[in-house]
């Protein structure tokens, strides 16, 4: 007879273990041996939260190299069955070589569940049947669990699910992020002692009493807010630092619907846009996915929505200043162009409506269609297609926790037909399925590539631009430790080409995510190394920095309702010199809708207390040394940053933290 010592690792983490019969079964290229129920001297507590237990498999003759185990287990009539994580298997042999099979997810049935090596060849699986078997087992299983589904014509696919409990239990919340989300969201409006003016369906009266309401929860930066909102050096830094900071392009010659002249913006005769925009120093945010969206009913009364075209000037003393605002699309003498010259409200409620504006555009386009949309495609095509012991799973399963959950949640929290964006957002119901469409159609790979995307809106040298300073840090940070790892496993472009399985996951990306438009730039196929490190550092960039950079300060720059309306329930001006502070609070949301907005806006920048930041991993999925080395590096290199943003802020009078890499979530989890 042969030993073997199997020990099998608990995940430490609220209800982990199980008191359910453990059976295990070692399979290896020599053979297999018998299913061996694991009991011990430690009986119902050998497989409690963090354990390690150890037990002695035999066998007729040597298994030879192995290559899987298959584990299950069976409840008791005391015990009925429960849901046990169990983290890996390792498996020492008689003549002492380790091998380690990485799991890494719950197990809540009696089914057999099958787990390879960790560092298996490639060429082991070519070769052997036991090796095809498992990988081709483990597919046909994830196909079945992760099956795409089409929530609305035109947008990215999503997971089928039923609910958060149908969803496989290894990327549901875990019970610690169950229970607080649940928690948050259900106390937003008290924790906002906001409670009895959610069904208040009146308007403002007074910019006091909306103070008063936005006393009971404030943030640093929303108090500064709230002082500076109206200042127009203020409104221009939004655009580079709030949590839309992607709009911004420098304006390289004038729209052809924005009728701006020289006597408009300088009327003293100092300069010419035409010399201004030679120079570099004119900026525009088009707003033109939004023109002639089907605006929401609430409370009974039509809501507003504008699609601005804004123009700004970098000043002399690195200032980014708005000097044209024209709110709808089309020229004409009802579409008046504000100007800062302009009476104070005329130019307030410009402001206004174009913040108005970046909210629908913020939310739909660059939070929940560029981040939240695009992690889950990234997230369900690798669990369908790429098997656990695959490097590419082991380096991009760290940033799915938690999204395909928080995404479900979402579509039936904030978008579904009684979803709080959907009752309560200018943009809710027909006109954000038409947003999401038409920011789908305008996606292109270098716009999701940061550099690229950088380059190509020509903002490389903006003065006091810390989203695009901190993202290509942090872009190159990452790509290097990408590059490390891709390269590490793949040695030459023909294996990228021939695996199967990556190109697999790339076409489907390609197919549910892009809907199968070339125009987007999307890879279909990976044709070089190059190639892959490029798209994965994207996925992993997406689902990390982008989605913190966009969602992270939604509170601080929106808690103060002023400075960002989710509705508005007044047309524009369509002339000057009429509109006072009774225009404005008119203008404004009703209390209901305000703190609506405040309560969601909180739940979504609140941050769970199982955070994890970037380059932290619970579970270690690697066993190798030189991937090991190579996220030891990622870390101490985003530490380091994370030390420059700190020094870097300090200086600040309004700090830009959503890329510091401690407030950088791993992963798309709230």
């Amino acid at each position: 007879m042969v030993s073997y010592k199997v020990t099998l690792f608990t995940g430490n983490r609220v209800a982990a273990g199980t008191f359910n019969h453990v059976f295990i079964k070692l399979v290896g290229t020599e053979g297999e041996s018998e299913r061996k129920w694991l009991v011990g001297f430690k009986g119902a507590s050998a497989f409690i939260r963090g354990a390690e237990s150890s037990f002695t498999v035999c066998a007729p003759t040597s298994l030879g190299k192995l290559v899987l185990v298959e584990v299950d287990k069976k409840s008791l009539l005391l015990f009925p069955e429960d849901s046990w994580f169990l983290t890996k298997v390792e498996v020492k042999s008689p003549d002492g070589d380790t091998f380690t099979f990485p799991v890494h997810r719950w197990i809540s049935d009696s089914s057999v569940h099958r787990f390879r090596e960790a560092t298996a060849l490639r060429i082991i699986d070519d070769q052997h049947h036991l090796g095809r078997y498992s990988r081709e087992q483990e597919l046909k299983e994830r196909e079945e669990d992760y099956r795409w589904h089409v929530y609305a014509e035109g947008i990215p696919h999503c997971i089928k699910a039923d609910g958060p409990t149908s969803l496989p239990c290894e990327v549901q919340f875990s019970f610690t992020k169950t229970t607080e989300f649940l928690f948050t969201a259900s106390s937003g409006l008290s924790e906002l002692k906001l409670k009895g003016l959610d069904g208040c369906k009146k308007g403002w009266t007074n910019i006091d009493d909306i103070d008063r309401v936005f006393c009971c929860k404030q943030t640093d930066i929303a108090d500064y807010v709230q002082e500076h909102w109206k200042e127009d050096s203020f409104f221009g830094m939004q655009f580079l630092n709030g949590v839309n900071p992607i709009l911004i392009r420098r304006c390289t010659e004038l729209p052809r619907n924005f009728p701006v002249t020289d006597c408009m913006v300088f009327p003293c005769g100092q300069m010419s846009l035409a010399e201004e925009i030679k120079k570099g120093n004119i900026f525009l945010c088009d707003y033109k996915h939004l023109d002639g969206v089907k605006t929401n009913t609430i409370n009974g009364k039509k809501q507003y929505l504008m699609a601005p075209l804004v123009l700004l000037q970098k000043t002399e003393d690195k200032k980014l200043m708005p000097i044209a605002i024209q709110l709808k699309q089309a020229p004409a003498e009802d579409n008046p162009i504000f100007l800062p010259t302009d009476p104070e409200y005329d130019w307030l409620l410009a402001k206004i409506f174009v913040r108005s504006a970046d909210f629908s555009e913020h939310q739909l386009n660059t939070h929940l269609l560029r981040t939240h949309l695009l992690a889950e495609v990234f997230a369900v095509s690798l669990l369908r297609n790429v098997p656990m012991v695959h490097p590419l799973y082991k380096l991009l399963i760290p940033h799915t926790r938690y999204t395909l959950q928080i995404n479900f949640l979402a579509r039936n929290l904030l978008i579904s037909e009684k979803g709080s964006f959907t009752q309560f957002a200018a943009s809710g119901g027909e006109g954000m399925m038409t947003i999401l469409r038409r920011s789908l159609s305008a996606v292109t790979y270098t716009s999701l590539c940061f550099p690229d995307d950088v380059a190509e809106r020509g903002v490389q040298d903006v003065p006091n631009y810390y989203y695009r300073d901190d993202g290509l840090r942090l872009w190159e940070i990452t790509y290097r430790f990408v590059k490390g790892v891709i390269e590490f496993y793949y040695k030459n472009d023909e294996e990228v080409q021939q695996d199967s399985e990556i190109q697999k996951w790339i076409s489907d990306i390609f197919k549910h995510g892009f809907l199968s438009q070339a125009c987007t730039g999307i890879p279909q196929s990976f044709t070089s190394v190059a190639q892959l490190v490029k798209f994965v550092t994207m996925v992993i960039f997406t689902g990390s920095a982008q989605h913190a950079a966009v969602n992270s300060g939604q509170y601080d720059y929106g808690g103060w309702m002023p400075n960002t309306p989710i509705s508005l329930k007044r047309p524009p001006p369509t002339k000057k010199g009429v509109a006072n502070e009774d225009t404005m609070l008119e203008t404004l949301p009703d209390v209901n809708v305000t703190v609506q907005g405040m309560a969601t806006l909180w739940l979504l920048s609140k941050q769970s207390s199982d955070f994890v930041p970037l380059g932290n991993t619970p579970e270690q999925h690697f066993s190798e040394d030189t991937p090991c080395e190579f996220i030891k590096n990622f870390q101490a290199e985003l530490e380091e940053q994370s030390r420059r943003i700190k020094a870097r802020n300090k200086k600040l009078e309004v700090p830009y933290k959503y890329l510091n890499p401690e407030e950088v979530e791993n992963s798309v989890a709230i």
